[in-house]
């Protein structure tokens, strides 16, 4: 534990690894398995167990549980970890599982992500990058969510359901489906209701493109023929467009996925 600050009443296990400035505070208690990059803090009340690993300067606020056996069934004592990524905020009561058997033995979340009060990632997860799940935000076990993406407040996100990258869940919206890249999915089972337009134009997509890709959304859920023809025909149309080609390798990557349908209100792909 050398050159990690450690107080009096923390309990850090024999094996845990500390990295350079750690700073373990009150009644924290850090497990065998864990791993703490240089520069975490545990601010206090804080339990990181498993085979855990937390990236450089992270903090983790009071009451966070992490690496804690995952809330399956089918869990059976496997080996299985859960990784955090660099500059990632964890507040009060957030709870993070490790893998299972089913799902690659891996959680792991990404840089620079933003866990708000009472946010819960389950087992299996894969949340990437500049991520934020708001205050009472859950993922079901097996959940993939995109760089970028939003989560509203006490919004649930169903098992397996993949959110695409820069993705907005508005609050109090249930998932069951997978929701589009750059997509606005928002309602008690939450409905698509166009496109993530503040968040595009916060990360900096210009105007043609923002344009390029209504027009693709557009076409991609109008009502007539099959959705093979017309991503097929979207791809000749407005391939050139980055946007556009992140949102079709999205609908391509697995195909046997339901595809979160767009409200008929707000067909023309605006929020």
């Amino acid at each position: 534990m050398a050159g990690a600050d450690v107080h009096p009443t923390a309990i850090v296990a024999q094996g845990a690894e500390l990295g350079h400035d750690v700073s373990i505070g009150p009644y924290c208690t850090v497990g065998a398995g864990v791993r703490l990059g240089d520069g975490v803090r545990l601010i206090s009340h804080v339990v990181v167990d498993g085979t855990t690993t937390i990236g450089a300067r992270c903090q983790v606020y009071p009451f966070a549980v992490l690496g804690l056996p995952p809330q399956d069934l089918k869990y059976r004592g496997e080996p299985s970890t859960l990784t955090i990524g660099a500059d990632t905020v964890i507040r009060e009561h957030v709870t993070m599982n490790p893998g299972t058997e089913g799902g690659g033995l891996e959680t792991r979340v990404g840089d620079r992500c933003l866990f708000m009060v009472a946010s819960h990632v389950a087992h299996d997860c894969r949340v990437g990058d500049d991520v934020i799940l708001a205050n009472n935000a859950t993922m079901a076990g097996h959940v993939t969510v995109g760089n970028g993406a939003r989560i509203g407040g006490l919004s649930a996100i169903h098992q397996f359901v993949r959110i695409g990258e820069h993705a907005m869940i508005g609050g109090m919206t249930g998932i069951d489906q997978d929701v589009i890249p750059y997509g606005m999915a928002m309602g008690g089972r939450g409905d698509l209701v166009g496109l993530n337009l503040v968040g595009l134009r916060r990360g900096g997509t210009d105007r043609e493109e923002i344009r390029g890709l209504q027009a693709a959304v557009e076409a991609l859920f109008a009502a007539d023929g099959e959705m093979s023809q017309r991503v097929r025909q979207v791809e000749a149309s407005f391939g050139h467009c980055a946007t556009v080609r992140t949102l079709l390798g999205f609908l391509t990557t697995d195909r046997d996925r339901k595809i979160l349908k767009m409200r008929s209100d707000h067909a023309d792909g605006s929020a």
